[in-house]
């Protein structure tokens, strides 16, 4: 079995793009979302994109198939809101374990296609850990700074559950991604650590932050520099940022943390800013020339697209990746 962790030494591997972008152009119904298993569930189910692996299979694995014809090296598991805290809006907190493992399932099969039609390109399976909708730094009440609307624990035993299901589902990483609040991440960490420790394992981590304005701060208020060294203690494949902010505004907090970390640096920044209505307008072509200066200072080992990003941006960037050589990193 191929291993990311030599492949990451000899090129710069390509993430692929942004699910929710490509699951909105099927245009699903509540019934299609549903499904025949769920026709009779008490809530509405719409907009719940990781359910969509258990009544829509075939569409995930279309899109899965598109990022990797398109030159993605890793396809994120369609799992980023796929824990029981977060699946709690649904009220299928049940479903978790068995969401994220046809999850990984559906992306693992894909993928070994993949590899299986092109050996010396091996593709991987990463494992998709959203933030969750709750935050366990700060209160969500104005009027009492000292309520939290989660636990440490809480978050740790959902995102036990999680990893459990992805690594038994077959990914070949764990993608801690999008985190506003290093609380938050540090529960995933701790989580993915007693995986390892109990399966006798050593699954390979990538870590990714955001920046949510021009403060460069993340939601919880720490600087790029602060969120590196807060997670550093952590053996981690790779570190970086997504979300957000475009490419060009993204570069700068890429570029703080490239110089001082040992790790791998990863970025998958967004298609711009959204419009008005909630669109990203950047097109392949401007994209790929923002993220052409990552590669061109050498701060990156992966890269690939977020939110408003399609097959057709990670073509360009993953043409653009052969040209250039991987960050050194120990």
């Amino acid at each position: 079995m191929p291993d990311i962790r030599e492949e990451i030494k000899k090129r710069i591997l390509v993430l692929d793009g942004a699910m929710g972008t490509m699951l909105q152009a099927y245009n699903f119904t509540e019934e299609d979302f549903r499904g025949e298993r769920f026709k009779d569930f008490p809530v509405s189910l719409k907009g719940n994109n990781d359910l969509l692996s258990i009544t829509q299979p075939k569409a995930i694995k279309e899109i899965h198939a598109e990022y990797l014809e398109a030159g993605a090296d890793i396809i994120g598991t369609n799992t980023f809101s796929a824990t029981c805290i977060a699946m709690t809006d649904y009220q299928m907190e049940d479903m978790v374990y068995e969401i994220n493992f046809e999850s990984a399932r559906i992306a693992r099969e894909v993928a070994d296609e993949f590899t299986v039609k092109e050996p010396h390109k091996p593709r991987f399976v990463a494992g998709s850990m959203g933030p969750t909708n709750k935050t366990a730094s700060m209160s969500p009440d104005v009027n009492d700074p000292g309520y939290r609307a989660i636990t440490f624990d809480d978050l740790r035993l959902a995102y036990k559950e999680q990893a459990e299901a992805l690594i038994e589902g077959g990914v070949d990483l764990l993608l801690v991604e999008t985190v506003f609040d290093t609380l938050n991440a540090k529960a995933a960490l701790f989580a993915i650590d007693q995986v390892n420790e109990e399966k006798n394992l050593q699954i390979p981590i990538m870590l990714s932050g955001t920046i949510t304005d021009a403060s460069g701060r993340t939601l919880s208020g720490q600087t790029a520099e602060a969120f590196l060294i807060s997670t550093s203690h952590i053996p981690l494949l790779s570190v970086g940022f997504n979300c957000a902010l475009g490419a060009n505004l993204l570069q700068p907090h890429v570029e703080a943390i490239a110089n001082k970390t040992k790790f791998a640096v990863s970025a998958h920044p967004n298609a711009g800013l959204p419009n008005a209505f909630g669109e990203y307008d950047e097109t392949p072509e401007q994209m790929a020339v923002q993220i052409e200066e990552y590669l061109k200072k050498n701060l990156v080992n992966i890269i690939g697209g977020c939110c408003g990003t399609t097959p057709e941006h990670i073509k360009l960037i993953a043409q653009l990746a052969a040209k250039y050589k991987p960050r050194p990193f120990v």
